[in-house]
């Protein structure tokens, strides 16, 4: 679903991310874990064809990001750390917005805003500007349209910072179920029990390098992965 290939994106001399190359595929969920400044966003801005670089490919189902950007964005959706929203409108003009960038039909996007408005108990708040959204709320108005279109990748970057315990549990539940239909989540995370609990693959990136990945299981052993993330730390520090 998603190859990352010898990705390198500079920043001046500056290498924020030094030749990784990861394969998530269809039906996983797949953690990035790393320090703040470690490349996670970075690599998760260029897989979602926001930011340019350098080296490297990145394809989505088969297509590459740089030379077919828009059939790649189709296929996918990214839910920034800090949503950046048009806050004048209401939450659900803006849902209908996205789902008019996507060409999501009348009757779909109905009963999709319908399930997902119920589920995060958001319905009653559609009407409201987005300018009187908690953090919350606003995550909340973002995951949904995020799966408005039924997309076969899902990028989040710290999808659950701002979330309460509830709508954290419905988000995982959502995850697993668009992986379980053949669909692809890549998340960065600081939440290690949630990652160790729920990812089928991991990785862990450091100054941009990547120092391992692999099935979850693999990769934590008969340890926490707190215990390997502190000690991958200390050997490459």
């Amino acid at each position: 679903m998603l190859k990352i290939e010898n990705f390198t994106k500079k920043y001046g001399e500056k290498k924020a991310v030094d030749h990784l190359s990861l394969h998530i595929e269809k039906g996983n969920i797949y953690g990035f874990i790393g320090h703040n400044g470690a490349g996670k966003t970075t690599t998760l801005k260029s897989v979602a064809g926001i930011m340019e670089f350098e080296e490297g490919e990145i394809y989505i189902d088969g297509q590459s990001i740089k030379q077919n950007p828009l059939a790649c964005k189709k296929q996918m959706a990214y839910i920034p750390d800090n949503p950046d929203l048009y806050e004048y409108l209401t939450g659900i003009k803006y849902l209908n917005f996205i789902a008019d960038v996507y060409g999501v039909s009348q009757q779909d996007r109905t009963e999709r805003i319908r399930k997902y408005a119920d589920l995060f108990e958001l319905t009653d708040s559609l009407k409201e500007p987005i300018s009187a959204y908690s953090h919350g709320m606003k995550q909340k108005l973002v995951i949904i349209s995020a799966w408005i279109h039924e997309p076969k990748l899902i990028l989040m970057d710290e999808p659950f910072v701002g979330l309460d315990p509830k709508a954290s549990h419905l988000l995982k539940g959502m995850m697993r179920e668009l992986c379980d239909r053949g669909g692809a989540i890549f998340f960065s995370t600081h939440v290690l029990e949630v990652a160790e609990k729920l990812c089928d693959k991991i990785a862990i990136i450091k100054g941009g390098k990547l120092l391992i990945s692999g099935n979850t299981e693999e990769v934590v052993g008969n340890e926490s992965l707190e215990d390997i993330f502190l000690e991958l730390e200390d050997k490459n520090a």
